[in-house]
């Protein structure tokens, strides 16, 4: 199966459960080195969850780090160095150039939607 909307809600739900489980467990993953080998991480996670259900930015990363950002950010963040600050820029640049992301990110549900569609009611 290699088109992704066909994934069962199901499936997709219990992969992205473990996914978050698992950047929970992996504190000494930083977010810098996240962005820059992934070009995104846990914030764009939480933000992507506040998009698609209709929460604030500060719920839906609180809904991926299980607790308040700035709480996980005092207890885990290491500052960055000039090295890893250099990776991400160069990885946040790919994003914006990158025309078959963008294209994928049109198709995916709710993120390219009208607010109108996706807000709550």
């Amino acid at each position: 199966m290699s088109d992704i909307d066909k994934l069962d809600d199901k499936v997709a739900a219990a992969a992205f459960r473990r996914l978050v489980r698992h950047l929970r467990h992996r504190t000494d993953a930083q977010n810098v080195d996240l962005m820059g080998l992934a070009g995104f991480c846990r914030n764009c996670l939480g933000d992507w969850v506040a998009e698609a259900g209709g929460l604030s930015r500060d719920e839906g990363r609180e809904l991926v780090y299980g607790m308040p950002y700035a709480e996980w950010k005092a207890n885990h963040q290491q500052p960055a160095t000039p090295e890893q600050i250099a990776r991400m820029n160069e990885s946040v640049a790919r994003n914006a150039k990158e025309e078959a992301l963008d294209e994928a990110l049109d198709e995916s549900f709710p993120a390219s939607d009208p607010p109108a569609m996706t807000e709550p009611r």
